[in-house]
């Protein structure tokens, strides 16, 4: 909360900018608005509702007097990423201390804006390109009077398509997660939201689980009446999941299947995963459990009802996500270094979290039953100028202020992340950066008796109970199945990257 004395500089008076300012005079406590600062010349020496508007912004904030409590506030939100960014380089050297913007277009739904969605400038809002613009109010429309679940709506993926189902309409939104710590959070802020007018009034339900429990699982899905459900729920940090892969399999596969079968089973109408690039040609235990997840998409849809339609989406990775190399990296810079980077010639595709978010939320209406779609992540990114960038952002020097240190490779990762197989041969939609791929699907037998081998690696079982928690088992039987691991297994232990599993890790329980 600011103090009584603060003063606000408003970037932009169009109607994003108005709508904060009136927002701002309506809660007092928060301090005044001193001024609009925008580039019409036809807004510029006019006043709205009082307030001054001052111009061109580049010019005006050369000569503005800061004082320490000033805010600006960047209210463009269909401005391009390079201009945010020279926004954002103007305001600093006139002495802005905290800038805060507002989202993108995409989530600013019916013309209205709020002061509680602004938040601080960070890398984001200034690195990669300039995030597409979904309407949301139009592509949220079957969402309307609906049933919602999000799995893991905790994490950086689900709470940010439940911040924007805020505005689809729906009757309920279920919150699934098993951390209470994260689901608590997101409910917070979506009341919060709420209460100040964001979207519209949608109950909002958090619920506290683990996809693990088949009964469980089975009980809400028939319980809530869910009709959509956004699967983002997974283990996903790839050395983690290298180091606990029994796991990631007990949790991303089998946690799936719980949830495919009770929504079969129960009649949901749309079911949509979240998939990754790390499921193509997979090199990790991770990689494979989100392969095998898309393969019993598709396995399901054979068995969905007419009108219902269950799908993935896969992309790669987004900024910002908890885990990811943007914290990681601010983290490190906080602390004065070493920024550490795996290899100077990896790459990755990049995507902004709320744009990822506008384009499922959009894929999962307009989607088929057993289709497989793709987001357009554009070209893909150098690591190491990502790096180089986000030092830059903090206002020192790459190399000279922050060292950057080069760490080699961890187990599961490679280089480069295809998103696609040359098999799946994507295809433009109808709709801007949604692609459909052509299937590649695991027989059915194949698939259940692959999930019949895992299990009593995965499940206590008294019959079997020498296979349970078996990692060597495990990791032989995915690399039985799974060429692309098997590949790079082998050409790790040639090089001596990881360590023996046989020997090792063979009865260790995690």
């Amino acid at each position: 909360m600011q103090k009584d004395n603060a003063r606000f500089y408003i970037i932009g008076a169009g109607f994003a900018g108005q709508m904060i300012a009136q927002d701002i005079k309506r809660k007092k406590v928060f301090g005044s608005v001193a001024a609009f600062l925008d580039d019409d010349k036809k807004r510029i020496g006019t006043q709205i509702d009082g307030i001054p508007v001052l111009g061109p912004i580049n010019d005006t904030t050369k000569v503005l007097r800061c004082a320490r409590n000033d805010e600006a506030i960047i209210a463009m939100p269909s401005a391009p990423v390079e201009r945010i960014r020279e926004l954002y380089e103007v305001l600093k050297a006139s002495g802005f201390i905290r800038i805060r913007i507002l989202p993108s277009v995409s989530q600013i739904v019916d013309g209205s804006a709020h002061l509680v969605q602004t938040r601080e400038i960070d890398p984001l809002d200034i690195l990669g390109r300039t995030p597409i613009t979904v309407p949301l109010h139009e592509s949220l429309r079957y969402l309307r009077r609906k049933r919602v679940l999000i799995t893991g709506a905790g994490g950086s993926i689900g709470s940010e398509l439940a911040r924007q189902l805020l505005s689809g309409g729906a009757e309920r939104l279920y919150l699934f997660g098993h951390g209470e710590n994260s689901i608590v959070s997101i409910y917070r802020e979506l009341i919060v939201l709420q209460n100040e007018g964001v979207g519209e009034k949608a109950t909002v339900v958090p619920i506290i689980g683990d996809m693990k429990d088949r009964q469980y699982v089975d009980y809400i899905i028939e319980q809530t009446h869910a009709d959509v459900i956004f699967h983002c729920a997974a283990y996903k940090h790839v050395p983690m999941m290298e180091e606990n892969p029994v796991a990631s399999i007990e949790n991303n596969v089998f946690g799936t299947k719980n949830l495919l079968d009770a929504s079969l089973k129960h009649g949901v109408h749309r079911f949509v995963l979240i998939s990754t690039d790390k499921a193509v040609e997979p090199v990790s235990v991770y990689g494979v459990s989100k392969m095998l997840c898309e393969k019993l998409v598709l396995d399901a849809a054979k068995s969905a009802k007419d009108q219902n339609a269950f799908m993935f989406v896969r992309f790669g990775n987004v900024l910002g996500s908890r885990g990811s190399i943007l914290p990681l990296f601010m983290n490190q810079i906080k602390n004065g270094g070493p920024v550490t980077v795996t290899d100077p010639s990896m790459e990755r595709f990049f995507m902004t979290i709320p744009e990822a978010c506008s384009l499922v939320l959009e894929a999962g209406g307009v989607g088929k039953n057993g289709k497989s779609y793709l987001l357009d992540m554009g070209e893909p990114v150098k690591i190491m100028d990502l790096a180089e960038q986000i030092i830059t952002f903090s206002g020192l020097e790459p190399h000279k202020d922050i060292e950057i240190k080069i760490i080699g490779m961890r187990e599961g990762e490679r280089l480069e992340e295809p998103l696609w197989l040359p098999e799946e041969n994507p295809v433009k939609t109808d709709y801007e950066k949604i692609l459909e791929l052509k299937n590649l699907e695991m027989g059915h037998d194949e698939l259940e008796e692959l999930l019949e081998a895992l299990y009593p690696i995965c499940f206590y079982t008294s019959s079997e109970k020498n296979k349970f928690r078996n990692k060597a088992m495990l990791i032989s039987l995915l690399r039985g199945n799974v060429p692309s691991l098997d590949a790079h297994y082998s050409k790790a232990h040639d090089q001596g990257n990881i360590i023996d599993r046989e020997s090792n890790l063979t009865k260790v329980t995690l």
